[in-house]
């Protein structure tokens, strides 16, 4: 029994990521800048805080005592928010500076980061159904702007707090995680929660259409949030310092995953092509090449039976309107 600090305990791969401790009998300390309402998961048996980790006195306050450190805290969305908030995302950047400053003080034993499939280079991802992404090709160095950048920059910070302080650091790059529990409205939702509440919506209100940002024919790879926790939990605990994809490299196009979405809700819908909407790179996926030779493992999932899994809580949240308000909220 450790204990254990989750940092954006409060988001979505926060709270599935806490749950996974405590059913494994760890003490276990949930921060998030959100209210405590508004967290997507919280548990009576944690000490939970809702405080803001940019500043290096809160930092400090809750990281007493504490074994091991997850800090899957950022300010981030889908697509839509990403290229619209460049300057907010790259804020996240003093919450790592001060959790590894505070990690280091408190002499914690190991330290987590959650990095992202943006900090690749864009010249990588032009083409649709691009090769899958191998680590290496993050440099030469021209990821997302905003976002990427932060999240390149503080790998970096990590590895450096490894070799010159000697504080044990593992960063995981994720690609595109989804499942129940997740945002699916207000701006921050990704593309397969975004999907799944369109086409529920549709069905819901017998309406023939959907917005679709792009021509559709952009491709990622998608990660349900069962193999995300695993593959999270597996690397941290790991001997391996190296930083890892963690991402299915089953990759489709909008339009294919539309189509899996609609067979699911046994509901045909139009889609209206939204050109001039934010949609990301032409295409991405991960190369899991790197994880497969090191842990005879990679994510599994198919993107259909997680879809199965997301549409239908969406749908029933949809269908009970009191229970979305802190799936569709601004946080």
């Amino acid at each position: 029994m450790s204990k254990y600090l989750v940092c954006g305990a409060g988001g979505f791969i926060g709270g599935y990521l806490v749950k996974s401790l405590i059913d494994e009998g760890h003490h276990v300390v949930c921060a998030d800048i959100k209210p405590i309402e508004y967290w997507f998961q919280s548990f009576e048996v944690c000490k939970n805080f809702s405080l803001d980790l940019k500043e290096i006195e809160n930092c400090e306050k809750i990281i007493e005592g504490v074994d091991y450190v997850y800090n899957m805290a950022c300010n981030m969305g889908g697509m839509g928010f990403i290229e619209n908030n460049k300057a907010e995302c790259m804020l996240s950047v003093l919450i790592n500076t001060n959790m590894l400053r505070a990690c280091r003080k408190f002499n914690v034993k190991k330290y987590f980061f959650s990095s992202s499939a943006c900090v690749y280079n864009g010249q990588k991802q032009i083409e649709t159904f691009v090769p899958g992404l191998k680590e290496s090709d993050a440099y030469p160095a021209e990821p997302e702007d905003g976002y990427g950048w932060e999240k390149l920059f503080s790998e970096r910070m990590c590895r450096h707090f490894t070799e010159d302080f000697g504080l044990e650091t593992r960063c995981i790059r994720y690609h595109n995680v989804y499942g129940p529990l997740g945002t699916f409205d207000g701006g921050r939702e990704k593309a397969p929660a975004a999907i799944c509440r369109k086409v529920a919506s549709a069905k819901i209100n017998n309406e023939k259409s959907i917005e679709v940002w792009g021509d559709g024919e952009q491709t990622r790879s998608f990660m349900f949030i069962d193999d995300c926790i695993y593959g999270t939990k597996k690397i941290f605990n790991s001997d391996f310092r190296d930083v890892y994809n963690l991402g299915s490299s089953e990759q489709v196009s909008i339009n294919q995953m539309i189509d899996m979405v609609e067979k699911i809700a046994e509901y045909k819908v139009e889609r209206e092509y939204l050109l001039d909407k934010p949609k990301g790179v032409r295409g991405r996926s991960s190369d899991n090449t790197k994880i497969i030779n090191d842990f005879k493992w990679e994510p599994n999932i198919k993107l259909y039976s997680g879809l199965e899994k997301t549409f239908s809580w969406i749908y029933q949240s949809l269908k009970s309107p009191e229970n979305t308000q802190k799936f569709t909220s601004s946080y």
